[in-house]
């Protein structure tokens, strides 16, 4: 199927799991070598792992060195940024010499935050986003939001003025999560399919993304995909129901829905 000019990047969310062995990776790969294998399928991923614990530059050095001309990172932003939410001065400049290798080597095309169910939408948080993107100034920002509170014309406008990208998201349709829009608040567009396993999602750990997506499913998706397209320059799509490769084979599975 043809789409626009928009340049379509499909990856996942992390690339480095035990469990993709013989889903996605051979079974005796050396856990060094998966990124190289990557490469191979992916034009993009994100790296999830700074959430966690912010790496040494020489790590991501390491990381950035591989990629091949081509390919770029979104980088997801350490989580006091997004769940503490105070003292940030330290992790703010640790964070930034963190990602320096990606900057320096034009492979950094954003840094995600993915803010907790319990951030709701309200003028003091509104602004907080603002903090966190004068933080991780000159690089681009895109927010993901858990609370369905945050879908209103006052979210989608201040995003829109700070040029802060906005996160659409595909999870259970359960009660307060977001339905799976799709819309764009700056020229790139960014969707994450976390998967819709909503007997898992609240108390399953690493289990709420054990989940495989339709050919409907992921059709849907392909079309909102399309119609997005013509209203932006660049669109991220990442499969982050990482339980077994699953991530990996929806994200083949889109490629090929795309045609690209």
């Amino acid at each position: 199927m043809n789409v626009t000019e928009t340049d379509i990047r499909i990856g996942t969310s992390g690339y480095s799991f035990e469990d993709w062995r013989e889903n996605f990776y051979p079974q005796k790969i050396e856990k060094g070598k998966m990124l190289d294998h990557y490469f191979n399928y992916f034009p993009t991923v994100e790296i999830n792992s700074t959430y966690y614990r912010i790496p040494h530059p020489a790590v991501m050095y390491n990381v950035v060195k591989k990629a091949p001309s081509h390919f770029d990172f979104i980088i997801k932003v350490p989580q006091s940024f997004t769940h503490r939410r105070t003292d940030l001065d330290a992790d703010v400049t640790a964070f930034a010499e963190s990602i320096r290798p990606f900057v320096d080597e034009s492979k950094l095309s954003g840094l995600l935050a993915q803010f907790p169910f319990s951030f709701k939408y309200n003028k003091y948080n509104l602004e907080y986003i603002s903090l966190v993107k004068n933080a991780v100034t000159p690089n681009p920002l895109f927010v993901e939001f858990r609370h369905n509170s945050w879908v209103n014309r006052e979210m989608y406008d201040y995003l829109k003025s700070e040029k802060i990208g906005y996160v659409c998201v595909d999870e259970p349709q359960i009660s307060a999560l977001l339905k799976p829009d799709a819309f764009a608040t700056t020229e790139t567009a960014y969707i994450r399919l976390h998967g819709r396993n909503a007997e898992k999602w609240w108390n399953g750990g690493d289990l709420r993304y054990d989940y495989n997506y339709s050919e409907e499913e992921l059709t849907d998706w392909r079309d909102k995909t399309i119609k997005l397209s013509a209203k932006v320059k660049k669109i991220f799509v990442f499969f982050n129901n990482c339980h077994h490769g699953q991530a990996a084979k929806n994200a083949l599975e889109f490629m090929n829905l795309l045609g690209i």
